[in-house]
């Protein structure tokens, strides 16, 4: 396998700091798991995880190379993310304390939400095109590789999310009382909000 995959173990350094490093999405992770629990971070973890390595694949098979070389295209997909990421900041922001459970107003992002996040994140784009670009390689099992690249993807940044998911639960244990929760939300939904307008800046 390595002796016609000679990049599949860089790989799987770059994919590991990738997903594991804060970002958006592990915020979210973070901040969903600690208010609903680690079960309600599944669906979010699943769909980014599911939605990141679809991008490879998408950017691997061509369609996602010849759609950004559009400029408005990246540009009208980034302030798509951007709002819609504002917007579940501004969520949790002003969540309840103890908004957690059947009976609440707001909803975890689920499934779909968190792979729709990384379908309009240029950022996941051009990550899928260095991805491509410096690990597929040129050969005839350029296609295979790509299969495997974004299989890789997904293994290794289900667990790294995971882990995000169980730092939300140890710190929604440390949360008692109102007071603190409502200062954990506000924290994680600042985060967010910087995490998302940095991409703008930078």
């Amino acid at each position: 396998m390595l002796s016609t995959f000679p990049t599949l173990l860089p790989f799987l350094l770059f994919a590991f700091v990738a997903s594991i490093t804060p970002g958006p999405t592990n915020i979210l992770v973070l901040s969903n798991s600690a208010r609903y629990g680690f079960k309600a971070a599944l669906p979010i973890i699943l769909g980014a995880c599911a939605g990141a390595a679809a991008i490879v694949l998408l950017v691997g098979c061509g369609i996602g190379q010849s759609l950004m070389q559009f400029t408005k295209v990246q540009a009208a997909m980034q302030w798509a993310g951007i709002i819609w990421l504002s917007y579940l900041a501004w969520q949790i922001f002003s969540a309840k304390p103890y908004a957690i459970g059947p009976g609440t107003e707001q909803k975890p992002l689920g499934l779909i939400g968190a792979a729709g996040l990384q379908l309009v994140n240029p950022k996941t784009w051009m990550m899928a095109l260095a991805v491509i670009s410096v690990f597929a390689g040129n050969g005839d099992e350029r296609q295979a590789h790509v299969v495997y690249l974004s299989l890789v993807f997904f293994l290794i940044s289900m667990p790294c999310l995971g882990t995000w998911a169980l730092l939300g639960i140890g710190s929604a244990r440390v949360l008692r009382s109102p007071k603190a929760m409502k200062r954990f939300n506000q924290g994680m939904a600042l985060l967010l909000l910087g995490s998302t307008w940095l991409s703008v800046l930078v």
